[in-house]
């Protein structure tokens, strides 16, 4: 008997098994609760596995899980959800609830103080240390703002390494002004100019008038390493120009950098390396002798048919921008504190090399930030960053003389002769101004960067007591750079010889930069009640900007 019901045991185990392994595909829709919009980028995720998917553009999804799954809703900003799913409906369409925790988060808006954000009169966007760095490194700091804030217009002027990104997040506020926003780090104002190398001397990018820049020269918020920042606050409201004055008609960025936390010794060491390189080719273009003698004449068939019959034709864009550039970023920090005294130590070495050969971007960045409470009643924050980086930037950008490589290189057809010789000669390129493998391996466009942005905040306290208190905060913030541009172009190059160009050019730049930023308020607190509260600031500012740049 027992045998017998073993063997009925068994064949149940083996008739149900493939019951509870049974799937079902459940689909449908996900919308905002507020206005029913379909939410594209919708986590689905089976709860407890990988298994999942994200909404298309219409908020739609399809998945197919056990009857007895339980499926987890999740997007930024949303509520999370949990759905059980059964073997009796297969379409799911779940509203998002809009998640209001974030409204308690204090968040700067003046020059002295916080306020909650659901206090807030004017519009303020958070980013956080994890939102802005993320899984991979960013080589620059401007460039790891793309995609991170609603509404802002964040391009690239080029993908020469070491940045050169424009960021304009309240649109076109000037015409001949300048419409990036004002860039405030621990309390520090801090340039982002984008100063001249002086090679529209050869280029002629500015000719006909034009006094824009048109070097391709990078930005100077590119020296703040992003390892080290902990948020970025953003004021786009017209209420930012109105705290910190006309340069803040674009806008305002603060950047709070990370501190010290209480405990033992923290020690963290990072070492990251990645490749870089062309994605997407747009390959060489298919010539036959009828084509070559359309674009180019009885000639540019003769020297097409010499070349494929010899087995020279050759994939330009491969030689020029095919070059599989190293990424490296060696990270070391040290933090921790105790009740009076906090510290975070942070230094980042950086070393990326660029698509296209002799292009590349190096920089070393050291950071020291320390809190120190004196006493009870009064508190110290110091803050210190010194960056060293050099970019090899090419020659390329806007070009009304066709020499820059990218010019010349869409000009080139594939049978063109453009390699060296033996003697390390490089021939002239007959269909374009500039041979663009001898300006790519010749030329010299260098910027070299000496920076230190240091600050330091007071807070103290004058009196407090159950109805009100009183206190003073100061500040005072450095930031000086030498900037160093380096521009040769040698006299034998096929522009510059032969009495082509100025026989030769050699451009050296020197800028100076020391901004100075002092401020103190008196800030008195009144509460009323539980619920109701005035806040009151007095105080001065005083902000010096000077920049000196020698270019000759």
């Amino acid at each position: 008997m027992r045998k017998i019901y073993l063997l009925i045991t068994g064949l149940l185990f083996l008739l149900t098994g493939p019951l509870m392994a049974q799937k079902i595909t459940v689909s449908g829709q996900v919308t905002e609760s507020s206005t029913g919009e379909p939410l594209a980028g919708v986590n689905v995720i089976q709860k407890g596995t990988t298994n999942g998917v994200i909404t298309d553009i219409d908020g739609k999804f399809s998945l197919q899980v056990p009857e007895d799954a339980v499926l987890v809703f999740s997007f930024i900003g949303y509520k999370d959800q949990e759905v059980p799913v059964s073997a009796n409906q297969t379409t799911y369409n779940v509203v998002m609830e809009e998640d209001f925790t974030s409204l308690d988060e204090v968040v700067i808006s003046g020059l002295a103080s916080s306020v909650k954000r659901s206090n807030l009169a004017n519009a303020v966007d958070v980013v956080k240390a994890e939102q802005l760095t993320g899984i991979a490194d960013q080589s620059t700091m401007d460039g790891a703002l793309y995609g991170k804030f609603k509404g802002a217009n964040i391009t690239a002027a080029s993908g020469a390494p070491g940045g050169g990104i424009a960021v304009k997040l309240r649109g076109i506020t000037s015409i001949n002004g300048n419409n990036e926003p004002l860039y405030i780090v621990d309390g520090v104002y801090v340039d982002n100019s984008a100063i001249s190398a002086g090679l529209n001397v050869v280029s002629a990018a500015s000719a006909g008038g034009s006094q824009s820049n048109q070097d391709n020269p990078s930005n100077r918020i590119a020296d703040i390493d992003p390892m080290d920042i902990e948020t970025i606050e953003v004021l786009k409201g017209a209420s930012a120009a109105a705290i910190y004055g006309s340069r803040a008609s674009g806008g305002v960025v603060i950047i709070t950098t990370k501190k010290g936390r209480l405990g033992k010794p923290r020690i963290s060491f990072s070492q990251s390396l990645g490749v870089t390189m062309m994605l997407n080719p747009l390959g060489m273009r298919e010539w036959d002798e009828q084509k070559a003698e359309t674009f180019f004449g009885p000639a540019g068939r003769a020297d097409f048919v010499a070349a494929r019959d010899a087995g020279l034709i050759h994939d330009y864009e491969k030689e020029l921008y095919g070059n599989k550039g190293l990424l490296s970023t060696t990270r070391l920090t040290i933090s921790g504190g105790t009740p009076n005294t906090k510290y975070f130590i942070g230094a980042t070495r950086k070393d990326d090399e660029g698509i296209v050969k002799n292009t590349g971007y190096q920089k070393y960045s050291f950071r020291a930030n320390i809190d120190q409470n004196i006493t009870d009643w009064l508190k110290v924050s110091v803050s210190n960053n010194f960056v060293h980086s050099s970019a090899d930037r090419g020659f390329f950008n806007n070009d009304n003389s066709g020499t820059t490589m990218g010019i010349s290189f869409v000009a080139t057809p594939p049978w063109a002769q453009l390699f060296p010789d033996a003697n390390g000669n490089y021939p002239a390129n007959p269909y374009a101004a500039s041979n663009f493998l001898e300006t790519r391996d010749k030329v010299t466009n260098n910027e070299m960067v000496d920076r230190y942005i240091g600050g330091a905040i007071v807070n103290a306290t004058i009196f407090q007591n159950e109805k009100q208190s009183l206190s003073f905060m100061g500040r005072a913030g450095i930031d000086f750079y030498n900037l160093t541009t380096t521009a040769i172009f040698p006299n034998t190059l096929q522009f510059q010889r032969d009495g082509n160009g100025l026989n030769g050019v050699s451009v050296q730049g020197t800028t100076r930069n020391l901004n100075t930023n002092f401020a103190a308020f008196l800030i008195h607190d009144l509460y009323a009640s539980s619920s109701l509260s005035f806040r009151t600031q007095f105080g001065v500012t005083n902000e010096n900007f000077n920049r000196n740049t020698i270019l000759g």
